[in-house]
């Protein structure tokens, strides 16, 4: 371990804890920064279908280009 050492200045006892709780709030900011900036999130939650794209959203090739095939 390469911080091994740093349990010379910290107990286990209050270092642990600590590092839980550090990751505990950082994974609480991430999940409501998501919760709170994505537009898709609330309707993912409530189970409604994405809408998928179609055929007809693909644009055409040019005549020229299927004559060249």
């Amino acid at each position: 371990m390469i911080y091994g050492k740093v349990w010379l200045y910290v107990k286990p006892s209050t270092g642990i804890p600590l590092f839980l709780t550090a990751v505990a709030v950082g994974s609480f900011a991430v999940h409501l920064a998501v919760v709170s900036n994505t537009s898709w999130f609330k309707t993912f939650v409530n189970g409604k279908a994405a809408v998928a794209a179609t055929a007809d959203a693909v644009p055409a090739l040019p005549a020229a280009v299927v004559a060249k095939t």
